[in-house]
């Protein structure tokens, strides 16, 4: 067992600059962006002071909105500083997940970028909170979200109601040094820092609560088993607001003083030239991303010898893309990693030695100071090694709660502080762990997570659909695709067409479902369950029937 740190992060990157403040902390290869320990540590304790200034307290909510731009990175340890819960948003999300996520989480402040792809966030906002366009910046005064006041756009262009991430800047002037050292030594590493939202198969998205303990120690011990050193330099293509980005990319590389080079959005091509161009050691990625960079039509000019490590996990491993990394790629020592957010969020992971079978076959064993155990599901009983049940964890990662939520915490925790994961797993000999299936019926499409139950509520609201069942389907290439068996109401005339064309604009384009299937009936059981594996072997026949 090694030692777990007790350190917010705050105090974590402050004892990271001191030690290696020359060295290169993050480096933006694309926008030619660098700054040293030395030189982040200090725009953070800046930026810090700046939020201070817009009398943002110890333990009010600041969300993010944005892809992995620099001023995401900075909030992450300014925010942390200074004691406020930063509270990470979906770039997907639209307007009703938005407002959902504002108002559940009592946001008081909302940092977003101008726009993602060919989505305004910035009238997303407007359309929710209109009196933002006709208010003082920081004086809102909304009727659908009455805690939110302040608004922070990055980019240089003004917006009304708002600041810019300038003004935040400006205003470490008005704040001392003296205060932000005195806010820091009120803060505790047990203390909530952190908060992610996820769903179960029931209701709406749960605020996951995570501490400064939770993600400085999960990231450290992922750094432990990844052999990540000062030397190290990682790329990190994967998104800030998953665990992914936030805990397995910039706390692994903070706690042990590597290099982090984001990319402000994943794309293959530019991956694989910032890996060449920095010298990149480590690199991250879900299986698609992997499988994008090595099916470039350029792939072989560009030179990765410089790889060793990085993580592959978000969705089950292909043992051909695995074999690829480590041998085309040259990524020997590359890794496996399975949790989810309530376990702040690695429960097991391959070490860099296993053996390839081990890290294709399996999802590694418990992190340091974790305990894993496999369950007959519903129970607290230990099945036999080499038997099936559900996967629960114990520790220091995990969360301390899903927020405003004590039900569902009751339900997911139990009373020997053990996590239920809800996923279906078996447990070798040694320790290593398979997840072979669900107890939930979550999607995983591409990495990312779809919660049928969502998308069903949402579809409830169609005029035309009397009931409505979201199951996930293999897919080659994100793993799993989203398919919605649809009861019309008598005498409707409705076209899959038009339910993709209602989902337009409103949910997440990776929720829309791909594959639509009328019907007048569902699988049932005696006591009036809908059987979802039913549909899901239903579909799973017109799949290979080719008649979806």
């Amino acid at each position: 067992m090694s030692e777990l740190l007790h350190v917010t992060v705050g105090k974590l990157l402050e004892q990271t600059a001191a030690r290696e403040g020359e060295k290169e902390a993050v480096v933006y290869h694309e926008m030619g962006l660098r700054y040293t320990y030395k030189e982040f540590e200090q725009v953070c304790r800046e930026a810090a002071r700046g939020f201070m200034s817009l009398g943002i307290d110890k333990g009010d909510h600041i969300s993010i909105w944005s892809t992995n731009k620099p001023e995401w990175l900075i909030s992450q340890f300014s925010t942390a500083k200074m004691g406020a819960v930063l509270v990470t948003v979906n770039t997907n999300y639209r307007a009703a997940e938005l407002e959902y996520l504002l108002n559940q989480s009592d946001t008081s402040t909302l940092i977003l970028m101008e726009k993602f792809k060919d989505h305004s966030y910035i009238e997303t906002l407007y359309e929710i909170v209109p009196e933002l366009k006709i208010c003082q910046p920081g004086k809102l005064q909304s009727k659908r979200l009455p805690k939110l006041k302040n608004i922070i756009v990055l980019g240089n262009k003004r917006f009304p109601g708002t600041y810019s991430w300038e003004d935040v800047m400006a205003g470490k002037e008005k704040v001392s040094e003296e205060l932000l050292e005195a806010r820091m030594a009120s803060l505790n590493p047990a203390e909530v820092i952190n908060m992610q939202y996820t769903s179960g198969t029931t209701g709406f998205p749960k605020g996951v609560m995570l501490t400064h303990s939770n993600i400085v120690n999960n990231g450290y011990n992922i750094a432990k088993c990844m052999e990540l050193t000062p030397t190290d330099r990682l790329c990190i293509p994967v998104p800030f607001f998953h665990c992914f980005g936030c805990v397995l990319g910039i706390m692994a590389c903070v706690s042990v003083g590597a290099t982090m080079v984001p990319l402000v959005e994943f794309n293959p091509e530019k991956v694989l030239e910032t890996v060449e161009a920095e010298s990149c050691t480590g690199l991250h990625g879900v299986p698609t991303m992997f499988i994008a960079e090595l099916n470039l039509a350029n792939f072989d000019s560009f030179n990765l010898s410089s790889l060793r490590t990085g993580i592959m996990a978000g969705s089950n491993c292909p043992i051909e893309v695995m074999k690829n990394v480590v041998g085309k790629m040259g990524a020997t020592e590359i890794t496996i990693a399975y949790g989810q957010t309530e376990a702040s969020p690695v429960i097991t992971q391959t070490r860099t030695d296993d053996p390839i079978e081990l890290r294709v076959s399996s999802v590694g064993r418990a992190l340091p100071n974790v305990e894993v155990k496999i369950v007959e599901p519903g129970t607290s009983r230990e099945v036999p090694r080499g038997v099936q049940g559900e996967l629960c964890t114990r520790g220091y990662h995990v969360m301390k709660g899903y927020y405003n939520n004590p039900d569902a915490t009751k339900e997911t925790i139990d009373e020997g502080g053990w996590l239920h994961t809800g996923d279906l797993g078996v447990m070798d000999k040694n320790g290593y762990c398979r997840i072979t299936g669900r107890l939930k019926d979550m999607v995983i499409r591409g990495g990312e997570n779809v919660y049928p139950r969502e998308i069903e509520e949402f579809l409830y609201q169609h005029p035309s659909i009397l009931d409505v069942q979201i199951i996930g389907v293999p897919d080659e290439k994100y793993g799993e695709e989203v398919m919605a068996w649809i009861i019309p109401k008598e005498g409707a005339d409705i076209t899959a067409a038009e339910i993709k064309e209602y989902c337009q604009g409103k949910i997440s384009r990776h929720k829309i479902p791909r594959y639509i299937r009328f019907t007048d009936h569902y699988p049932m059981t005696a006591s009036g369950k809908i059987q979802k594996y039913k549909l899901r072997e239903q579909s799973l026949e017109l799949l290979a029937g080719k008649t979806l």
